[in-house]
């Protein structure tokens, strides 16, 4: 159990709400493999035999063997909200979204506050773990006072690489913060269970911490692909540049290469910081304006060597990223629609994400007249491609000049 406490001995130290998903499940089975008693509560029926029967809904390293072992005895599943006076504390993983104008939406936060208010007590901490816009964690505190609640708040931000969660939570340093010092020490308390660095600031500090680490991310992969698009454009070889500005030269070793910057984090959160700056923010708004024209970049390069009716477009790997299986967000699905917009028979395949529409590698590479590579899932580093076939490898995964 957690450190001392006055108040009662309850069933759960903790409840996950959202404990089905890429935020909540990983957690919760570390916590829960380091002794804890975690409860794990979902909307997201679909998922909840498959993780009572030990197995992942979605691919996370290293995560299956634990939550085998864990499954049942420290990891538990409920039905329902009404299990909150049986933790200690409550981990929220549900963030704030941006909706169709790329404004952020603080309504499903304090919506889901409204549900459980009645649920807590002076005793609970409330831990808000998924990205949200700055203000919010204050604004939830002071709900929660005005609803005559005093529960503790804090604000910890996940920040691990999808699909690898379970490796970096016992490695990485955590970020705390609480709206009181008490809350503050309460949620340091349980990521120091994890054996790695907890660092303390204010909850503005942590909020605006977490937000400008995926905005810089957004705007490294902005920089490299303007550059890609620039070299393109002049018919020069850009994996040649970028060897050229990085290799043996330690203030050039961490410029990225050119690639889809996509996946459910990086763009929301650069809008956020940008709504949260009064829309001040120009670095990330021509960031979203490079990553988001990419797939477009690539089409009208094509274009310009193909009549795109006449061809068939093979886009190999449909996840947002390399070796995982989510596809949210993803670019290749962008670039399929703009080449089917042209006239292009477009086909679609991928090592981890499934679909009754996707076909295999080698089918892809036969039957496609270019070939478009999406995500550089490893699988395709070998791949044995044709010299007939035209190829577009942004990525440079292949390790030779290709171009659109």
């Amino acid at each position: 159990m957690l450190k001392k406490n006055k108040s009662k001995k309850r069933r759960y130290d903790l409840l996950i709400i959202g404990g089905f998903g890429h935020v909540g499940l990983p957690i919760g089975i570390v916590l829960a493999s380091k002794g804890l008693q975690v409860a794990l509560y979902d909307r997201d029926e679909s998922k909840k035999e498959m993780i009572l029967a030990g197995k992942l809904p979605f691919l996370e390293y290293d995560a299956g063997p634990v939550l085998k072992r864990v499954i049942g005895k420290n990891l538990h599943i409920v039905d329902g909200l009404d299990s909150i006076p049986d933790c200690a504390a409550v981990m929220i993983t549900v963030g704030t979204p941006v909706d169709e104008y790329l404004n952020p939406k603080l309504l499903p936060m304090m919506q889901l506050m409204e549900q459980i208010k009645k649920y807590l007590t002076s005793e609970h901490l409330i831990i808000l773990r998924s990205t949200v816009y700055p203000g919010a964690t204050d604004r939830v505190a002071a709900f929660l006072k005005s609803s005559g609640k005093k529960a503790d708040v804090a604000f910890c931000p996940e920040r691990i690489a999808q699909g690898y969660a379970v490796r970096e939570l016992l490695e990485i340093p955590q970020i705390v913060s609480g709206c009181t010092p008490r809350a503050q020490r309460r949620a340091a308390a349980f990521f120091k269970r994890l054996g790695v660095i907890t660092v303390e600031v204010s909850v503005k500090e942590a909020e605006l911490a977490k937000l400008f680490s995926n905005a810089w991310r957004y705007t490294e992969f902005a920089v490299a692909n303007q550059f890609y698009m620039i070299a393109e454009e002049q018919g020069a070889d850009f994996r040649a540049i970028r060897k050229a500005m990085t290799q043996d030269y330690k203030r050039g070793r961490h410029f990225p290469g050119a690639g889809f910057a996509a996946g459910p984090c990086l763009l929301k959160d650069t809008m956020q910081l940008s709504a949260f700056y009064k829309n001040n923010l120009f670095l990330g708004h021509a960031s979203m304006l490079v990553n988001e024209g990419l797939p477009s970049f690539v089409v009208s390069q094509l274009r310009q060597k193909f009549d795109l009716k006449k061809e068939t477009v093979g886009i190999l790997g449909m996840a947002f990223k390399a070796n995982v299986d989510d596809i949210r967000d993803s670019l290749s699905y962008k670039l399929g629609k703009l080449l089917r917009f042209y006239g292009g028979k477009v086909l679609y395949s991928d090592e981890f994400a499934k679909d009754h529409t996707f076909i295999s590698k080698q089918d892809l590479v036969k039957k496609s007249s270019i070939i478009i590579l999406g995500t550089p899932h490893d699988a395709y580093k070998n791949l044995k491609i044709p010299k007939s076939k035209h190829v577009v490898d942004m990525w440079d995964l292949w390790k030779r000049k290709v171009s659109a």
